[in-house]
C-alpha cells in the first residue's frame, strides 16, 4: 500500500511545478525574451567635441547577425538611453532572468519529486 502522505506531497510538488510553468508562459507572453547569457551594457563613443553614451545587448558568444554574411557578433547595438531598442532589450533581459530563475525552481522541484519517489521505493 502506498503511503498517503507521499502521494499528497507528490501532488503538491506537481501543482507547484505547474504553477511555475504557467508563470513562465505568462512572462513569455509579455514580449521578447533575451537569449541566455545576455545583458545590457553601456559604452562610450567619442565625437569631435564630446563623448556619447550608447547601449548594447551583449552575449557571451557571437549570436547576433551582422551586415557581413555568415558572420555573427557578440553585440547588438541598441542606441541611446531610453530608445525603444534600449528599453525593449532591458525588458527582454529581465524576462530572461525571471524565466531562468523559475526554471531552476522547477528543476529543483522535479529533483524533489525523484527523491520522494526513491523514498517510496525504499519502503517496499
Amino acid at each position: 500500500m502506498v503511503d498517503s502522505d507521499i502521494i499528497s506531497r507528490a501532488e503538491l510538488l506537481q501543482q507547484a511545478i505547474a504553477t511555475l510553468q504557467l508563470s513562465i508562459q505568462q512572462i513569455q507572453a509579455l514580449g521578447e525574451v533575451a537569449p541566455p547569457g545576455c545583458c545590457v551594457l553601456r559604452y562610450q563613443a567619442r565625437g569631435k567635441k564630446q563623448a556619447y553614451w550608447y547601449y548594447k545587448l551583449h552575449a557571451t558568444k557571437p549570436i547576433f547577425s551582422t551586415t557581413q554574411p555568415n558572420k555573427l557578433s557578440k553585440y547588438k547595438h541598441l542606441g541611446k538611453a531610453g530608445s525603444p531598442a534600449h528599453i525593449n532589450a532591458v525588458l527582454s533581459v529581465a524576462r530572461r532572468t525571471q524565466i531562468d530563475y523559475l526554471t531552476e525552481c522547477i528543476d529543483s522541484l522535479r529533483q524533489n519529486w525523484v527523491d520522494l519517489y526513491d523514498s517510496l521505493k525504499e519502503k517496499k
